[in-house]
């Protein structure tokens, strides 16, 4: 999620009632709930090793259990060395600590939800995990946040004007908080919903061998399936307020066999971090003057129109296959090649094989 949500997320966490247990608690976990995006600094090499580090180690169990120790013990030293309030509750180290622990685990639970994923189990298994029932940056989830946070601001504000006693942070904090629970739970069911519903159907007489769903980030009925069959992968439209899908709506993404040039793009460094990555990785192929151009996608973040493709490796090759240059781009937005013009035409391209070199 974005840093936004797990900002507003940990300020409600501390409004809840831990910031009565213990002093400087939000502070704390408002530092912890941010600190597993350190490894954003990845990105200073460049996007691909940003994909590579991204939601690795510091968005492991072991992560975020080491960082929320990390956030307590800085925390706790600055209060002990901080002049002590005459108001409100004491240091407490134990508390600090439970905090922060929590502050870290629910940036791993958010991130969990959305299709993006995590990988919690490293440095010992590097698979991921992702719930796919939230948007990455949600809408409905900030705007949940934000009322639950701003109302009781804004009362506070009134009865000063008036001098009527101020009402708390606690309750607005814990109605955001149960809200967002109550919206994993209607995205989850929807969520479910539309997979039985993809999974039903036959696609130009193939049966599914996967499917998969993922959220727009607005409506938690709308959502983007997408359907692997032998020979093609299937994107489509699907609600879950919906008796069915239109399978006649989807866009066809064929496999073709592995070539060689596509295995050459396939041993880059690019193409290998890419393929760890990606769920529904899709490939095209396109022969130009100096050589070839290899594009990757994962399918999962395919939009509708098809100049807005995010996650998208390049790998350009001279005649002899060898490499030219190597980039990848999380909003790629590549000119659409002959024959792709109309978002419904089917589109030729060469996954058979990609599966086979993903760790």
């Amino acid at each position: 999620m974005d840093n936004l949500t797990h900002t507003l997320t940990a300020t409600a966490m501390g409004h809840a009632g831990l910031n009565r247990k213990t002093r400087f608690a939000t502070l704390a976990m408002i530092i912890g709930t941010n600190i597993p995006d350190i490894d954003s600094l990845a990105r200073l090499a460049s996007s691909a090793t940003y994909l590579k580090y991204h939601r690795g180690i510091t968005h492991s169990i072991l992560g975020v259990a080491v960082l929320g120790a990390l956030v307590a013990a800085a925390v706790y030293y600055l209060g002990r060395r901080a002049r002590a309030q005459k108001t409100g509750p004491p240091l407490d180290a134990r508390w600090l600590l439970l905090c922060s622990l929590l502050a870290t685990g629910s940036h791993l639970l958010l991130d969990f939800t959305n299709s993006y994923g995590v990988r919690p189990f490293m440095p010992f298994s590097g698979r991921w995990y992702a719930w796919d029932i939230m948007f990455v940056v949600d809408p409905l989830l900030l705007t949940v946040l934000a009322l639950g946070l701003g109302l009781p601001w804004f009362f506070r504000l009134i009865s000063e004007e008036v001098g009527a006693r101020k009402p708390s942070y606690q309750r607005g904090a814990i109605f955001a908080l149960s809200l967002m629970v109550l919206l994993w739970g209607l995205r989850d069911v929807a969520h479910r919903r539309v997979l039985g519903l993809l999974d039903s159907h036959t696609y130009q007489e193939e049966n599914p061998q996967r499917v998969g769903a993922f959220p727009a980030p607005a409506n938690p009925f709308a959502w983007t399936g997408v359907v692997e069959t032998a020979s093609a992968f299937h994107v489509l439209p699907a609600s879950a307020l919906a008796n069915d899908v239109d399978a006649a709506r989807t866009r066809v993404f064929r496999k073709d066999e592995l070539t060689p040039p596509l295995e050459a793009a396939l041993k880059t460094r690019t193409a290998a971090i890419f393929l760890d990555f990606a769920r529904y990785p899709w490939s095209n192929v396109a022969e130009t003057d100096e050589g070839f151009d290899v594009t990757l996608r994962d399918l999962r973040f395919i939009s509708s129109p098809l100049s807005r493709r995010g996650f998208v490796a390049d790998i350009q090759l001279d005649k002899e296959l060898r490499v030219r240059s190597e980039s990848f781009s999380f909003s790629g937005r590549p000119q659409p090649r002959e024959g792709q013009e109309g978002s419904e035409a089917p589109e030729a391209g060469g996954t058979a094989g990609l599966f086979a070199h993903r760790r």
